[in-house]
């Protein structure tokens, strides 16, 4: 990566940034909706039967607060910039210059990657001390699980933009994608207390084998074949959102 696409991206990030401090709704999305939920659904966890699991509600709670980040700071959030930035016409202005098409695109998305990195850094050093629970056990598969994450919601964002015709319609758009994540993923209800059949096809979800690399890279005891698919799994979703983005992304206003 040279000098010029960093200078291009970070005066892109920078813009973005003035307009998502000036986006009210937008910047409590991002920043207190994942807390919110994080404590509303605490009192749920904490009745959930987690024998057998070698798991609490804090080990649980806290990676799970990492996939509501990726959720609402990076996929809901993106989806609207994206569009609201197409419809403005601004994504063409652009490619007339010398930004390329994935400066312009990762550019657009750096003010939500950095959110979600600054809330997962204060999330390391003050949960295990607000819930009693210890320091990630394996923080590569932490870091790597945030980084998968980051970019695969930033490409679901954009292939969710391109089926979303307004700004209005990138309020609802993004919600099933949100709910079956929440729902499916494990950052809510862990897969291992699912029933087989059902927790093998949650698997397969896009962002099920993100939440398990950090829930691994959190709690720690897991087989090295399961991180090895998780990995695998997380790696190949990664591709496929990028591949979609590339080939459905819309830089135009629909007709």
């Amino acid at each position: 990566m040279n000098t010029m696409t960093v200078a291009r991206m970070r005066a892109l990030g920078r813009a973005e940034l003035t307009l998502l401090l000036r986006a009210k709704s937008a910047l409590f999305t991002g920043a207190a909706a994942p807390v919110l939920l994080t404590v509303g659904l605490w009192s749920a966890v904490g009745e959930m039967d987690l024998a057998g699991t070698g798991l609490s509600p804090g080990t649980i709670m806290l990676p799970g607060a990492v996939g509501f980040m990726l959720l609402f700071t990076v996929y809901s959030n993106l989806v609207g910039v994206y569009v609201a930035r197409r419809e403005e016409l601004v994504l063409k202005r652009l490619r007339t210059g010398e930004a390329t098409d994935p400066e312009i695109l990762v550019g657009s998305a750096l003010p939500a990657a950095v959110l979600t990195v600054l809330q997962v850094l204060v999330l390391v050093v003050a949960g295990p001390a607000l819930l009693r629970v210890p320091m990630p056990s394996r923080p590569d598969l932490l870091a790597a699980g945030v980084l998968l994450g980051l970019v695969m919601a930033a490409a679901m964002a954009a292939v969710s933009s391109a089926t979303t015709r307004s700004v209005e319609a990138a309020q609802v758009t993004p919600l099933p994608v949100m709910l079956v994540s929440l729902m499916g993923s494990g950052m809510f209800i862990p897969l291992d207390v699912m029933p087989d059949r059902v927790a093998e096809v949650c698997r397969l979800l896009p962002l099920s084998p993100v939440m398990e690399l950090v829930r691994g890279g959190w709690a720690g005891g897991q087989e090295a074949g399961v991180t090895l698919r998780s990995l695998a799994l997380a790696v190949v979703w990664t591709g496929l959102m990028l591949l979609a983005a590339r080939r459905w992304f819309r830089w135009e206003r629909r007709g």
